[in-house]
């Protein structure tokens, strides 16, 4: 049976709604011929044929491969595609870098891939990350989700890993990505609000949606507010497969984990940073890169053998579903490194083309329907965005491996082809260039011989109509402090959406169903009345938690490429500033010493300091932490002024570690702070040890109920 959308009622769709309406009385009566009002109207393609389901890609059967015949599907993705110049439609803010990718081990076993079957190799490789909602010139630290794009220039081909920083998404198949993407971009009246979900047409059409549910979960945690790229996951999202030599095909997730451990901004920090610094995450990354500290990801998968596809209590080809590591691990396969910035962002970070059907022998794809329509569309954007066919010849998206074929002119073609064949067989030319036989290495690309017998039908499979127990499994997953920001995320989201029944309608049929709690904080939050019980039947997963979804426990255990702001005035004691710098330096941490203002400060020894910047400059939601040395004139200077009060308050605000040590613990009452792990007064060697287990932990978790009332 077709997956239809949850009945509305038509007070609600038929035109009583105010705040749509447009202006019927316009002076600009020439341009009413074009105005359009779909009230009452069916749904039809652009040809005038009326559409019977708008939910199901044509597919051989409910779990087989999408059809290219689909007119429909095509004609709604080919339209959506277009539909910006010359930015990307989404993704369209991002930031790159060049780095290598190194496998550990011969994987034949698994795949005959190349790259991952020589660790003696290092396979160059172009990463793209970037948010999903805004146009180029919205913020980096928005609640959204981030891109994770990885282009492997194999001795095979171009490997694209178009993935995300969370492992499952929006909706179940791709014929709906266009209206997901319009619900979730600006509101069309008024192009407001800018990176943001935080409005009606998004909540409305993911409360009609429960399939969105899993997806919006994790989009309301702290994933969507990354504290850098640097410390992002990524995942491939979808289900493809790995084929060895000899033939046998495995199911595979992809997972890269960053080394530096994943970890995310609080709320009220990553709104701060929007407008203080709107490039957080770009600047991050390049001075990373720029000063040494390479970020680093392991690059791993979930195998599951073809007898195994069906042993879930989930389909695997379903995108909205992810499979807990618990019930299967992820074999690492090697490790990527980043190091080496762009020389030209156009050139290279803004004409990069990703597509996940840019693939080499011995990785494939199987039927989940939202990837089989990206492989269409991808290519499909990139002849709109970059001018034509021949995108592949920009240098930044050129294989290593020369490129012959019978492909010649259309717009911007860069390479002069000799001899007069261009089709294939041919004789004229000795029947260059010919094809290569699929062969267990080096062979040319085969698509696994998977059979398939099956109707042809627009269905949505059985095995996909569970939408809320792996939502509820993450939400029970999470540590008490990450589900209290899920609260407050839908919370505050919720409460900008201007259309009660959505509220009410989001808080009724999708959260009650994933937890009564859950449900019943946000409707207290909205002034809503909680709901008693959720509207469907939940089945039980075979896990009630799963702790690797939890941030809490991914973090890297030490504090290499952290920053400390260190707060200085004339008299500072600069001997406790050396002793500091030495310590954070074995570490693999850094300090910048800031002050009143960008001038140089004298220290108590009577020695000239520079300063990085004034604390205005450098306000404390850039760093980590913040160390205070003592100095008694350094420290009554800081006392006095408000800047470097407000500097210390608001990092107490944002959960960080802080550092009083010598005469700088007067601050401490100055400002009436609490004591908690995370405050350490002292100079001596121990406390400077617990300064660095606190900065280790990301936040003092334990001190954020006492923040609630402090403005910062």
């Amino acid at each position: 049976m077709s997956t239809k959308k949850p009945s509305v009622p038509n007070s609600q769709l038929a035109g009583t709604d105010t705040l749509d309406r447009g202006n019927t009385n316009s002076k600009l009566q020439s341009l009413e011929a074009f105005r359009s009002d779909a009230s009452e109207q069916a749904l039809r393609t652009n040809q005038g044929v009326k559409i019977a389901d708008n939910q199901n890609t044509l597919k051989v059967g409910a779990r087989g491969p999408s059809l290219l015949e689909d007119f429909i599907m095509r004609e709604k993705i080919t339209h959506f595609d277009h539909e910006r110049i010359p930015e990307r439609i989404v993704h369209a803010r991002g930031t790159g870098a060049h780095g290598y990718f190194q496998t550990y081990e011969n994987h034949s076993a698994l795949t005959k891939a190349g790259f991952l079957r020589d660790p003696g190799k290092k396979t160059p490789v172009f990463v793209r990350f970037s948010t999903v909602q805004g146009p180029r010139g919205s913020g980096d630290t928005v609640r959204d989700v981030r891109g994770f794009a990885v282009k492997f220039f194999t001795d095979e081909g171009n490997f694209d890993l178009v993935g995300n920083n969370m492992p499952v998404f929006f909706i179940q198949d791709a014929i709906k990505f266009p209206d997901f993407v319009h619900a979730v971009k600006p509101e069309p009246h008024n192009e407001i609000p800018t990176g943001a979900s935080a409005h009606d047409t998004f909540w409305d059409f993911v409360s009609l949606q429960p399939e969105s549910a899993h997806m919006v979960i994790w989009a309301m945690s702290d994933r969507a507010i990354p504290k850098s790229f640097r410390s992002m996951q990524g995942f491939g999202v979808h289900t493809f497969r790995f084929i060895n030599a000899e033939g046998t095909s495995s199911f595979v997730k992809f997972h890269w984990r960053p080394a530096a451990g994943t970890c995310s901004l609080v709320w009220d920090e990553a709104q701060k940073l929007a407008g203080k610094d709107t490039d957080f995450h770009r600047r991050d990354l390049w001075e990373a890169i720029e000063g040494g500290d390479y970020p680093e990801w392991e690059l791993g998968v979930q195998v599951i053998s073809e007898d195994n596809e069906h042993s879930f209590d989930f389909d695997i080809l379903d995108p909205t579903k992810l499979i807990p590591e618990e019930l299967v691990p992820i074999t690492p396969l090697g490790k990527m490194v980043l190091n080496r910035n762009p020389d030209n962002f156009f050139a290279e970070t803004e004409q990069v083309a990703f597509c996940p059907g840019h693939i080499v022998p011995g990785i494939d794809f199987s039927n989940d329907p939202l990837l089989q329509g990206r492989l269409f569309s991808y290519t499909d954007t990139q002849l709109s965005r970059l001018g034509g066919p021949n995108f592949h010849e920009l240098p930044i998206n050129r294989p290593l491996v020369p490129i012959h074929n019978g492909q010649r002119d259309a717009m911007h073609r860069s390479t002069i082809d000799k001899g007069r064949a261009s089709y294939e067989p041919n004789s004229i030319d000795g029947g260059w260039p010919k094809e290569t036989p699929p062969a267990p290495e080096n062979g040319g690309f085969e698509s696994y011989h998977e059979r398939i017998d099956a109707d042809k039908i627009r269905q949505r499979s059985p095995s996909f109509s569970d939408h809320f127990s792996q939502a509820r499994l993450f939400y029970k997953s999470m540590s008490p402090h990450e589900q209290e920001h899920i609260i407050g995320a839908y919370s505050f989201e919720l409460g900008k959406v201007e259309r009660e029944w959505i509220r009410a309608r989001q808080v009724n049929e999708i959260l009650a169903n994933i937890d009564l709690e859950l449900a019943a904080r946000v409707a207290r939050n909205l002034g809503l009345p909680a709901p008693k019980a959720g509207t469907v039947e939940v089945p039980q997963p075979a896990l009630d938690r799963s702790p690797a979804l939890s941030q809490a426990n991914l973090l890297s255990g030490d504090i290499k490429t952290r920053k400390i702001a260190v707060l200085v005035a004339d008299g500072v004691d600069g001997q406790a500033i050396d002793d500091l710098k030495k310590a954070l330096e074995a570490e693999g941490a850094h300090a910048k010493l800031l002050g009143p203002t960008s001038a140089p400060v004298t220290t108590a020894q009577g020695k000239v300091l520079p300063v990085h910047a004034s604390m205005e400059g450098l306000p404390s939601v850039v760093f980590d932490a913040v160390f205070v040395p003592g100095g008694a004139k350094s420290v009554q200077a800081l006392g006095g002024d408000g800047v470097a009060l407000h500097y210390l308050l608001e990092a107490y605000k944002h959960l960080k570690a802080i550092a009083l040590q010598g005469e700088a613990k007067q601050l401490r009452d100055v400002l009436k702070l609490q004591a908690d792990a995370g405050l350490i007064v002292g100079g001596e060697a121990k406390a400077l040890r617990a300064f660095f287990d606190a900065i280790a932990q990301h936040r003092v978790w334990e001190r954020e109920p006492k923040t609630k009332a402090i403005p910062a």
